[in-house]
């Protein structure tokens, strides 16, 4: 008779699988590894870097030395801070609204079907994917005052005006200027991400409003507007940053002449750091500037959101 045999294997560790988690963190890690140290290199150390020189006289002239909030206080202090803030201020108002605007105009239009709709979408989109500076140079011969197409087509082709217009050389025209080219590179980039939101609205909805009665600009102010609401939100945020953000239109138009009339707050910061070469006072500027666009862009964010409900 076979007698049983008591069971004296040993049961399996989880050390091998540890090992093995382990091993597999290793890889992932090493293959993260090259990017983070680049973001590091050249974006953590930067910041940090720049924050710090932010409470310095740096000018690469003579040795640094602290200063505090000596540079904050120069510029709430300094006027030119506060036209180049107004300037900006102004540029976001004006192409803000006109982004969205012409934007959702032709999302609702592309959105029907209609022929050669791809041909269409993609014209518009065209100017988004142009270099700012070329842009930036085809309008600085647009609005220029001698030989310029406007005062060309105004003068000798509708002789609407007597004499050249120096659009480039007085503060409004040229803030206009400057503002209407941002309006007409960025109409595409707001049209397709209107699209997209058009697009995910069930038309299960649209046939619902057509049956009850309402017309067009009804379902648009009832249906459309309430349910791409996230989307608009987006949309506001994003094209807000961007109207902070302006720099490279206004430095190859005007270089913010004359008498720092159409600087921005990046051009005023821009000629402070490189060519002036107060590095300190720059990089304070450019940390109030940041400090002012979160918070702008927090303020979008909770006054304008609400849920979406179908």
């Amino acid at each position: 008779m076979d007698v049983a045999q008591p069971n004296t294997s040993v049961p399996a560790t989880p050390q091998p699988r540890a090992r093995r988690r382990y091993r597999n963190a290793t890889t992932a890690y090493l293959f993260i590894l090259p990017g983070m140290a680049l973001f590091l290199a050249w974006t953590v150390y930067p910041l940090v870097y720049s924050f710090i020189m932010s409470f310095t006289e740096w000018n690469l002239i003579k040795p640094s030395r602290f200063i505090g909030f000596d540079n904050y206080v120069r510029a709430l202090k300094d006027p030119v801070f506060w036209l180049a803030l107004r300037n900006t201020l102004t540029y976001t108002l004006i192409t803000v609204p006109g982004q969205m605007l012409l934007g959702f105009t032709a999302a609702m239009l592309l959105d029907q079907p209609l022929r050669a709709r791809a041909f269409f979408r993609t014209l518009y989109y065209i100017p988004v994917v142009t270099s700012w500076v070329v842009v930036s140079l085809i309008f600085t011969y647009l609005y220029n005052g001698q030989a310029g197409l406007i005062n060309w087509v105004l003068r000798d082709g509708l002789h609407l005006i007597d004499k050249n217009i120096n659009w480039l050389g007085e503060p409004f025209t040229a803030n206009l200027a400057i503002a209407t080219l941002g309006i007409w590179k960025g109409v595409g980039w707001t049209m397709v991400i209107f699209l997209a939101g058009l697009q995910s609205i069930p038309q299960e909805v649209y046939e619902a409003a057509a049956i009850d009665g309402a017309n067009g600009w009804q379902r648009i102010r009832t249906i459309t507007l309430p349910l791409i609401r996230q989307t608009t939100l987006f949309i506001l945020v994003l094209l807000t940053i961007g109207g902070f953000q302006v720099f490279i239109s206004v430095y190859v138009m005007t270089g913010g002449k004359p008498l720092h009339r159409t600087d921005v707050l990046l051009t005023y910061m821009y000629s402070n750091a490189f060519e002036f070469l107060d590095l300190g006072y720059g990089s304070a500027l450019s940390y109030l500037f940041a400090v002012m666009v979160f918070a702008l862009s927090m303020a979008q964010i909770r006054l304008l959101r609400r849920p979406v409900e179908y």
